[in-house]
């Protein structure tokens, strides 16, 4: 991986009965890292992370601490960060956590199975230059999750997906949001980005249920409201009937992520949406603050 690059390997899941979710991002090059950042990214192995995020009527548990190149181990179906790890073995992909949450500590433990219905082996660039790649490994998936830290345990649908790219995110882009929709039968994604340059560009997919994917129009962007810290979060909806905003999942100076509900291409879906400004993600200011979130070992 070339100096200032980087690569994040991403899983939601919601529980069967709506209550619970989460999210894991395992982390190379880590792209919202200050440290990587400050040190003018050199070495991307050097600022490795696994991002646990579970939300819960009980409140929400997050966990990102970033580890040096002595932490990461690799191979080809095998990725560890410390002591949480990804092994996947042709059929399922296992996610051990052992995580600690900031800024208030507090201990994330426990095994996340996901089953993918089906593999797509589609990759998308995001950019002209194909310097930023996206690739939606597992578009709907069955997952399962059982914790001890804390004790719990839930069945679901998911998603899994991968980025990769050979430069900061905020260098090519302004902002983009992205959205993955499940209805009844199908996988919608919808992928929206604006580039430093100020050109747009989308992308529009439908996911069949044997991992056959087809462009498709997409449906306008409607406005959900805005964040707390004011973080514009359009959602593309079909028209005539507004995204209904099920609940904030992050809220952050850059960033947000959501759980919606919309009509999309006809169908009803169950939507994990994310928000990302790299303008404000690139200002000093917003990088100062995220160590209180983001703690790094230097061991």
């Amino acid at each position: 991986m070339a100096p200032g690059g980087y690569a994040w390997w991403y899983v939601d899941a919601l529980s069967a009965d709506g209550q619970y979710g989460l999210t894991v991002i395992a982390f190379i090059g880590s792209v919202f890292s200050p440290y990587y950042a400050w040190a003018g990214r050199r070495d991307p192995l050097n600022h490795c992370a696994v991002n646990v995020a579970l939300y819960g009527p009980a409140g929400n548990r997050w966990a990102m601490t970033e580890r040096g190149r002595g932490a990461l181990r690799r191979d080809v179906s095998h990725l560890t960060i410390g002591p949480s790890s990804l092994a996947w073995d042709g059929e399922c992909l296992t996610l051990q956590i052992e995580e600690a949450t900031a800024p208030i500590p507090s201990r994330l433990r426990g095994t996340i199975r996901l089953r993918p219905r089906a593999l797509s082996g589609w990759t998308f660039a995001l950019d002209a230059p194909r310097r930023h790649l996206w690739r939606p490994i597992a578009p709907r998936a069955d997952v399962e999750v059982t914790l001890d830290r804390p004790t719990l345990s839930w069945r679901g649908e998911g998603y899994f997906d991968t980025n990769r790219g050979e430069e900061p995110l905020e260098e090519a882009f302004r902002d983009w949001t992205w959205s993955r929709g499940h209805t009844d039968k199908e996988t919608l994604l919808f992928y929206d980005v604006t580039r430093r340059a100020g050109d747009s560009m989308g992308l529009a997919l439908r996911v069949g249920p044997g991992g056959e994917i087809d462009a498709v129009e997409a449906p306008p962007l409607s406005p959900l409201p805005s964040t707390f810290w004011r973080v514009a979060r359009p959602v593309r909806a079909d028209g005539g009937e507004p995204p209904r905003l099920l609940r904030t999942l992050e809220d952050a100076p850059f960033y947000s992520r959501s759980d919606v509900a919309a009509r999309q291409n006809g169908q009803m879906a169950r939507i994990i949406h994310e928000s990302l400004d790299l303008t404000r993600l690139a200002s000093p200011v917003v990088k100062a603050m995220l160590p209180f979130r983001m703690p790094r070992k230097f061991w």
